[in-house]
């Protein structure tokens, strides 16, 4: 029986992707740099694709933070400062936060009846300022944020960190709701906690990585919830 539900912030409760494109285009416009569609789209790719190798262990968070202005800015050509430029998205950053479609009622569904977790892969100051504006911190027994704990999702270690801060919170009895494979399904597996993806776009399920259960809208995880014995 699940008794607690361990839930990813970002484009899984929170529209990051809008959050991202705000932020974004207020650093560059602050740059003197044109944000259009093309180059927000391309630092979005670049941003992905650091998160990416900060999960695989290939590099420390002071590289994603800045290595992903200095690649869009060696790729557009323009002279300007990559810690700059962190330094002024992390801070528009944090002032930006949209629920997902139907995740505030998800949450009221939900409080009553399960204990819920946020577990982030993120940057503290910046969840810290956007969990609390969006007034998300009555609804959760703990937020665990992966810069604090010092390891990041997929990685065991997060989630033993969790735990030891959890006592009497028996992993059998919990789950992990996100949207990423290789960090919220794979933390999953290598935590020992089954884990259901929110896929709303129908992305296709890797073979190496699996898939407890999987839901295409926020308002189906009530009734999956109590259909798992």
């Amino acid at each position: 029986m699940i008794k607690t539900i361990l839930f990813d912030l970002d484009d899984t409760l929170l529209d990051f992707h809008r959050s991202e494109a705000v932020a974004i285009s207020n650093t560059l416009a602050h740059l003197d740099i044109t944000p259009t569609d093309a180059i927000l789209a391309r630092y979005s790719a670049i941003n992905l694709m650091h998160w990416e190798r900060l999960e695989r262990g290939e590099i420390t968070r002071s590289q994603v933070q800045a290595g992903r202005f200095a690649v869009l800015f060696e790729e557009l050509g323009v002279d300007r400062s990559p810690d700059e430029a962190h330094l002024f998205y992390q801070h528009q950053l944090s002032l930006q936060h949209f629920f997902l479609p139907g995740a505030k009622e998800l949450l009221d569904t939900l409080k009553e009846q399960y204990t819920l977790v946020i577990v982030s892969n993120g940057t503290a100051t910046v969840q810290d300022r956007r969990i609390r504006d969006a007034g998300l911190l009555p609804y959760f027994s703990h937020i665990f944020i992966s810069q604090r704990l010092g390891y990041d999702k997929p990685r065991r270690e997060f989630f033993d960190a969790c735990f030891e801060q959890m006592p009497g919170v028996n992993r059998e009895e919990c789950l992990i709701v996100g949207d990423s494979l290789t960090s919220d399904m794979l933390g999953g597996r290598n935590a020992g906690i089954p884990a259901c993806w929110y896929n709303p776009h129908g992305k296709p399920r890797r073979a190496d990585i699996p898939v407890y259960c999987e839901i295409s809208r926020l308002d189906e995880l009530p009734d999956l919830l109590a259909n798992i014995p």
